[in-house]
């Protein structure tokens, strides 16, 4: 006669659990250590060239509002870059004071950045005739003297851009180097604003 408890309780069935061995482990981690080796480096370079144009673009974005600035007030504008210190601002020619004024902050380049392009020798096509930056900024608006450690890109009250002593000039440019990456910004005749990148080991020039 069956027992009445064996037919109501649940059969348990035992599985062996398969697990993972010393050798499968170590293979594992060795793949991953390989893939971590070979990612690392590429993601720093990336998150430096991201940095490095994110410069360049900000500071894009105050040349054209530089640009507006002479135009709206019917005056001369100018970014003024500090090429010792790293940084820029927007500057504008008061007409009562006979001064340049500046206007919001003082930005920095991030760290690592400087003003520059390395050893590159020729500028992006169509630009410059020789590759530099901007000229010194003016003491005064056109007058003798420049300042040390500075580049300035100047418009008139048209939006247009002009050497010190007035007359429209296409030749001037910025350029943001991270010792790997080089971001140039030129300025044509009429003001047009361009945003250009290329490897510091050849002048390979791309629009951005």
């Amino acid at each position: 006669m069956s027992n009445p408890e064996n037919s109501v309780r649940p059969k348990i069935r035992r599985t062996k659990q398969a697990g993972w061995t010393l050798l499968e482990i170590s293979a594992t981690l060795l793949i991953l250590s390989v893939i971590t080796a070979m990612a690392i480096p590429q993601f720093l370079m990336f998150r430096k060239d991201s940095r490095t144009f994110g410069d360049a673009r900000d500071l894009a974005d105050m040349v054209l509002l530089a640009k507006m600035r002479a135009a709206s007030n019917f005056t001369h504008a100018r970014i003024y870059a500090d090429t010792s210190g790293q940084s820029y601002h927007i500057e504008t020619w008061n007409k009562t004071t006979g001064l340049w004024t500046p206007e919001g902050v003082v930005i920095p380049l991030s760290p690592g950045n400087t003003f520059g392009f390395g050893s590159l020798a020729s500028p992006p096509a169509g630009t410059q005739t020789s590759i530099g930056l901007a000229p010194a900024c003016q003491n005064l608006d056109g007058s003798a003297g420049t300042i040390a450690n500075t580049s300035c890109i100047l418009f008139n009250s048209r939006g247009i851009p002009i050497d010190s002593g007035g007359t429209p000039n296409g030749n001037q440019a910025f350029y943001i180097t991270d010792g790997s990456t080089c971001y140039g910004g030129t300025v044509s005749a009429t003001g047009l604003f361009q945003l250009w990148r290329t490897d510091v080991g050849a002048a390979k020039w791309v629009k951005r």
